[in-house]
């Protein structure tokens, strides 16, 4: 066969032919079969070669199989903006369901006198197809679930919180000449007895697929972690709801954490001076070598007593900005998502090995300390100060999409909300007071 000679023309066309068939397809938005057959060629090969030539072009028309391109009601430069706008309202978490965007393009059509099919105007907003091929042409849109975020947390994000924040741990950096291994953030998360069951794979058309939990409403346990920039971890404490604490309560918990207990199971200012003590015996800072902490601003961190104690121990303390934990607290960013993750799959686990035996706060320490060595890993700490723009320090880690949800509420700043700033020497405590809506 080295001597094979073609004996048909079948399959051999040209590439500058195929050019001129796709020219036909992109420029004159003529139906893709129309043009194979007028050129001879097949319709696969000219949209899979008209697909090759807008990746390489970076162009957003789509070729359409079957039916003429005028069945776009819109033109590219109006579904363009359509798109610039539906990005926009999410970017400002104001985002658009399908429902709301087919209205609204059935809105525009009627606002710029273009013509529709009569399904639209019957139902008073775009067809399903329409909304299906929209997302096609415009792949940088989907139809997403977002996450609940509280109007405090999208308002308070802002640049001038962030910055003064930013400027704040600036000054505490130079003046203490502080590494990652110095500095620290702390936060608590809650671990309940009831888990929320993974996926599991069922009988297909089933309407309610069920999984056993330890009960209807379940009890819940405080787990209290500290990680620093340079990936290191100190054992968890734990806040039990129980009025008075037992040391068996962690006996099967992490290496050298520690347990206290109250009432409702949440921080309070008693325990957190007791967490206090236990930082300064992992962290071992000193009046000459001062360590921060990083910490939000709950009413727990405030007290005096634990400010002193902080002092007296070389412990400079510096809180987040009101509602913006979420975006610059490292735990929060990298280390809680995961640890929920697996502490849920060592729930499920657990209900699987005890048949028929409720879960307990007592089974708690013990879950955590399966769960937690695999979130608190030197890799994911330090992502999530890198994302917080902590260590390594970065002011500008923030862009103005970030910032896209405070606009709505941007205003001028009132001289009463400057916002209010406690130091000492060695102990910080940064506030500032919430926007006023």
């Amino acid at each position: 066969m080295r001597t094979y000679k073609r004996k048909t023309t079948r399959g051999g066309t040209s590439v500058e032919r195929m050019k001129e068939a796709a020219e036909e397809i992109m420029v004159h938005s003529r139906s893709c079969r129309a043009v194979a057959k007028e050129f001879s060629i097949c319709h696969v090969s000219l949209m899979r070669f008209v697909h090759k030539l807008q990746q390489s072009t970076g162009s957003a028309v789509m070729p359409t199989v079957g039916y003429k391109r005028n069945r776009q009601v819109f033109s590219d430069a109006q579904e363009a903006t359509l798109a610039d706008y539906i990005k926009s309202a999410s970017a400002i978490y104001f985002g658009l369901s399908p429902a709301a965007v087919r209205k609204l393009a059935f809105e525009c059509a009627c606002r710029f006198r273009i013509s529709t099919p009569a399904t639209w105007r019957d139902n008073q907003m775009a067809g399903s197809d329409w909304f299906s091929a929209f997302l096609k042409r415009h792949g940088d849109i989907s139809v997403r679930t977002p996450e609940s975020t509280s109007i405090a947390r999208a308002t308070s994000f802002n640049r001038h919180n962030v910055q003064a924040f930013f400027g704040k741990l600036a000054e505490v950096m130079d003046r203490h000449h502080l590494n990652g291994s110095d500095i620290w953030n702390m936060d608590e998360t809650g671990v309940t007895t009831v888990q929320r069951p993974s996926k599991v794979v069922a009988s297909k058309g089933v309407k309610q697929v069920g999984a056993v939990t330890s009960g209807e409403r379940g009890s819940l346990v405080t787990v209290v972690v500290a990680v620093n920039g340079y990936g290191n971890s100190m054992p968890p404490m734990f806040i039990f709801p129980r009025k008075i604490y037992r040391d068996h309560f962690i006996r099967d918990g992490p290496a050298g954490s520690i347990g206290v207990g109250n009432k409702s199971g949440w921080m309070t200012e008693n325990e957190f001076g007791t967490f206090m003590y236990h930082f300064v015996q992992h962290s071992r800072p000193s009046k000459d070598k001062p360590v921060l902490l990083l910490l939000d601003n709950h009413g727990s961190h405030l007290s005096v007593e634990s400010i002193q104690y902080a002092k007296d121990n070389g412990v400079v303390m510096l809180s987040f900005p009101p509602h913006c934990s979420h975006r610059l607290q490292p735990l929060d960013r990298a280390v809680y998502g995961p640890f929920k993750r697996h502490i849920s799959a060592a729930q499920d686990s657990w209900m699987r090995n005890h048949p028929g035996k409720p879960m307990t706060i007592y089974d708690i320490p013990s879950l955590v300390s399966e769960a937690l060595p695999k979130s608190v890993t030197p890799a994911n700490i330090t992502s999530g100060f890198r994302a917080c723009g902590i260590f390594p320090f970065n002011r500008e880690i923030f862009s103005e999409l970030d910032y896209a949800p405070s606009r709505p509420t941007d205003r001028p700043q009132p001289a009463c909300a400057e916002g209010m700033y406690f130091m000492t020497s060695v102990a910080i405590s940064f506030m500032l007071l919430p926007s006023v809506l």
